[in-house]
């Protein structure tokens, strides 16, 4: 299944491309294990905001690793049991994963920036019985701990003590350096990674060992046949999220290769300064990160020495601005990815085998099939607007990239798929006769205006052409005439003063790209926007400030 050994165009690689998942597969001996014998094969390169560094070999994470194996096993940890890893980039996340998988447990990956609420619920509906946490989480999880009676133990990390609180560093220092790992099958379960909630309560998707198996098509295409000799990676995507683990720690893992991490937070000076001094040939950028490197930094390469060869976005549309962009000042076509926590890595762009066409979302990688569908799961023709969805099989195969199921909530798997195996992705597209898919919005995000059914996606990127716009996000407001009005959220770049000419400006820059109909009625200049931790615009939380703004008015 190792697609960068295959050649020829886009219909070639998807008619040779087969699925070869074995029986029996773990992921830790996969990423780490299989690699550990190879003493000096590096791994992962740390650094902090402190400057602080560190370098550690497979051999290195394997060691580390059997030791909190045997850890959580002497605390009871037995297989299919929940250990929750509250952590940001660091080599004890990656150690924490790779021995959970080991003992067949399940990794519970939770963002340290989460907040209590966030974290109660993730812990309690997990039923985790151990917590890795590091100094920054503890407070917030010693406040609930009350609340949670599964949650027998905490491991701190570094600098995170306190009554009750196992310290990492002693723990593991008694602990043995060899562990044989559980054989598990391919479809056992390896981790419930919770939705971000941009449209409900957060959901925990089980994901499998074979899981891992399913992104690696998709992210060798994305990468422009990952990996290549010097190949290095690096990307600001948080460990506790599908872009951060699928996408970026496991991936890169299993092809033996090293990666970055840089615990701190994102700046895009910064990150330009860390591609420089590691050499990153390879990168996952959001497109809000890709966005705000432009702005700082519109001529990179005249400042800095760099040897980029891949960058792979995902999460909202790059658009055209930011495509043109990378191509000119960074020598790099940015291949666009879709995927979710669901089922990731399905579609995309392989600018080395097939063209990339800006603001496409791309074709189906080998191994998924794809379409858009109506609400009964019928295929649609090109053109029309519908909901991309997953089929749980591809040319007779089992989709290895397909969860399992939401964690203890079989009718919300159940009404995941429709029709004869379609799992449906919330998300709205069309699709071009050529295959490649049109993002249009979340289906929760698109409405009509007027007779015209609008999603904010492309209204968005036409926004961002206009240099004093930084950012911007674009909803339906309610109106007595025409049922909905467009009204644009935008933040602008430092100096910009937000003015009635311009959102003039503004407005006729929508009028002359796009339809006359797309043009926002109303636009409110605003500090920040609403994001989730995984850099997506929270255009739900904008609709609900509006619903709560309207309301004030009317009881006046």
């Amino acid at each position: 299944m190792e697609i960068n050994s295959l050649s020829g165009g886009y219909a070639a690689l998807c008619e040779n491309f087969r699925w070869q998942v074995p029986q029996a597969f773990n992921i830790a001996v996969d990423v780490c294990g299989r690699w550990a014998a190879e003493r000096s094969r590096f791994a992962l390169y740390y650094e902090d905001e402190s400057g602080f560094t560190s370098a550690h070999t497979f051999w290195d994470i394997q060691g580390q690793a059997n030791r909190l194996a045997n850890v959580l096993a002497a605390l009871g940890t037995l297989a299919g049991d929940r250990v929750a890893i509250v952590l940001p980039q660091c080599p004890e996340t990656a150690i924490a994963h790779v021995a959970i998988y080991q003992m067949g447990a399940l990794a519970v990956p939770l963002s340290h920036l989460f907040g209590p609420d966030a974290l109660e619920y993730r812990l309690g509906d997990s039923g985790a019985h151990v917590a890795i946490v590091d100094a920054d989480s503890l407070p917030k999880l010693l406040a609930l701990r009350d609340r949670l009676p599964q949650l027998r133990h905490v491991i701190g990390v570094g600098a995170a003590l306190g009554n009750g609180v196992k310290p990492w560093a002693e723990v593991l220092e008694h602990a043995s350096p060899r562990y044989t790992p559980m054989l598990t099958a391919a479809d056992d379960p390896a981790m419930i990674i919770y939705t971000s909630g941009t449209t409900g309560k957060p959901k925990g998707a089980l994901m499998a060992h074979r899981t891992l198996l399913g992104n690696l098509s998709g992210y060798a295409c994305s990468h422009d046949f990952f990996p290549q000799p010097g190949d290095m990676f690096w990307s600001p995507a948080d460990w506790a999220w599908t872009g951060g683990l699928w996408d970026v720690l496991l991936p890169t893992w299993h092809f033996g290769m090293p990666l970055l991490a840089y615990k701190g937070r994102f700046d895009p000076s910064k990150a330009f300064s860390l591609i420089e001094k590691y050499g990153i040939r390879n990168s996952f950028l959001f497109p809000t990160a890709l966005k705000m490197m432009m702005k700082a930094v519109p001529d990179p390469r005249a400042e800095y020495d760099l040897d980029l060869r891949s960058i792979m976005s995902a999460g909202e549309p790059v658009g055209e601005a930011v495509f043109h962009w990378a191509q000119e000042k960074l020598g790099v076509t940015i291949n666009e990815m879709f995927g979710q926590t669901e089922m990731n890595y399905v579609v995309g762009n392989c600018a080395s085998r097939w063209p990339a066409k800006p603001g496409a979302m791309g074709r189906a990688y080998p191994g998924h099939h794809v379409a858009v569908v109506d609400a009964r799961g019928n295929v649609l023709p090109p053109g029309e607007l519908g909901e991309v969805a997953v089929h749980r099989q591809c040319k007779g195969e089992c989709d290895p990239v397909i969860m399992l199921g939401y964690w203890q909530n079989p009718q919300a798997t159940a009404d995941k798929f429709v029709g004869d195996g379609w799992g449906l992705t919330g998300d709205l597209a069309k699709i071009d006769e050529d295959g490649d898919l049109w993002y249009q919005g979340r289906a929760d995000d698109v409405f009509n205006s007027g007779g015209y059914r609008i999603g904010p996606a492309e209204i968005e990127n036409c926004l961002l052409k206009h240099p004093a716009v930084a950012n911007c996000a674009v909803i339906g407001i309610p109106d007595a005439l025409r049922g909905t009005l467009i009204k644009a959220f935008v933040v602008l770049q430092p100096g910009e003063l937000g003015s009635p000419v311009l959102v003039e400006q503004l407005q006729q820059q929508v009028r002359q790209h796009l339809a006359p109909y797309e043009t926002p009625k109303a636009i409110e200049f605003v500090a920040a926007l609403p994001m989730t931790t995984t850099g997506k615009v929270q255009r739900c939380v904008l609709r609900a400030r509006e619903a709560e703004d309207r309301s004030r008015r009317e009881g006046q």
